[in-house]
């Protein structure tokens, strides 16, 4: 009669193993890779709408780092022109399609060309 007992517990801890973290996925290998968009009215039009809808909340409007769901730390600064000086576009382009910290990457659900779209954006913003 207690063989159920002991049997019982131990499906349940095969059926549920404990969960492990998920490891973060690591930025995809960029080296020397250069920008081949060039940027239009158009597209940057667009890619300023794409960080209305996906950056602005944390990175805020203007990309201060002061959006209304922005976490601690705070993220960089875009407006500042310092915070992305030693940064390639081809690491702008990883950190958006991957994501780094507790930013998500937008790597699914944009194209390439809008990627880059949003890199030349994200520059934009820096104050001259």
């Amino acid at each position: 009669m207690l063989k159920p007992l002991f049997v019982l517990p131990a499906l349940v801890a095969l059926a549920f193993p404990p969960q492990q973290p998920v490891p973060a996925t690591p930025a995809p290998a960029t080296g020397n890779m250069t920008n081949p968009v060039k940027p239009t009215a158009e597209s940057q039009a667009k890619a300023k709408k794409m960080y209305g809808y996906d950056c602005s909340m944390c990175h805020g409007p203007t990309g201060d780092g002061k959006g209304d769901i922005a976490m601690k730390p705070a993220p960089k600064d875009l407006t500042d022109s310092s915070s992305l000086k030693d940064m390639s576009d081809a690491d702008l382009y990883a950190i958006i399609k991957t994501g780094k910290g507790q930013m998500p990457g937008d790597g699914d659900r944009l194209k390439d060309d809008e990627l880059w779209n949003m890199v030349i954006y994200v520059r934009s913003l820096a104050k001259k």
